[in-house]
């Protein structure tokens, strides 16, 4: 009869330990949702001549700890990029920035009620790379606050999946100087630079030295390092962008 028990209860137990893998991975699973947030100046338009923020973004749950630390940074991103002024604002929400951005207007259109140029902010993040290791949330912005022309780029968030933390260069590059070496060669070959000085073709990296980009983006091909319009070319030129594709990669990479 014990030995009969025993057989029964071996599979229980498995069968439990089983179940409790599925729920820790389960647990695991960072769900997203988009929301959108929009606002518009009371003062009265005419036309294109107004005052709107429009601010789309992944809204992370699930598990507490991890969508807390995916979100608070992607606010505060937005936060860095949604102003006027010297500084970002203090708001706690998007409304807040929103509002504050909207409120900049007004007072600017009742100190110089014949200025006739809009503002504009708007924001559109989404969730662009998922795998076991990274999570690569793709944010797109554009901002006019008067001026020949508006500002538009792309931010790349990254973050590790299981614990929400963001992710450095140094949690998914082995050797960031080997990394930067094989970059700048490819680089080089993508814009034809010839060997020597770097801005030698009108470029504008600091001190005539390669760097990698603010911005790189995991993609199902490879790493794209995105270079936005000012970041090391003048606004003419436009942004720069660099695909080094996986296979390239296996002596760098320590994720993917």
């Amino acid at each position: 009869m014990k030995r009969l028990l025993l057989f029964i209860a071996i599979p229980l137990a498995f069968a439990s330990c089983q179940k409790d893998k599925k729920e820790s991975s389960e647990l695991k699973t960072v769900d997203f949702q988009s929301k959108t947030f929009e606002k518009k100046t009371t003062l009265p338009c005419k036309g294109d001549l107004c005052a709107e923020v429009k601010i789309t973004v992944p809204e992370a749950s699930a598990v507490p700890v991890v969508a807390d630390s995916i979100n608070k940074k992607i606010f505060n991103t937005v936060r860095g990029i949604v102003y006027f002024g010297e500084k970002p604002y203090n708001g706690k929400t998007y409304e807040d920035i929103m509002t504050s951005f909207i409120n900049s207007y007004e007072e600017l259109k009742k100190e110089f009620p014949d200025e006739t140029l809009g503002w504009e902010a708007k924001i559109d993040a989404k969730v662009d790379y998922t795998s076991d290791k990274v999570l690569n949330i793709k944010l797109h912005h554009y901002t006019y606050t008067g001026g020949a022309h508006g500002y538009e780029g792309n931010r790349s968030l990254l973050f590790n999946p299981e614990t929400g933390k963001e992710l450095t260069r140094k949690d998914f590059l082995k050797d960031e100087a080997g990394f930067k070496a094989l970059a700048e060669k490819e680089f080089r070959k993508k814009y034809k630079i010839p060997a020597g000085a770097i801005n030698a073709t009108g470029l504008m990296f600091e001190n005539e030295v390669f760097e990698l980009p603010q911005s790189i983006f995991f993609t199902p091909k490879g790493l794209l390092l995105y270079y936005n319009t000012y970041e090391i070319a003048s606004y003419a030129d436009g942004p720069k962008e660099l695909l080094l594709p996986y296979d390239q990669l296996k002596d760098h990479l320590l994720i993917k």
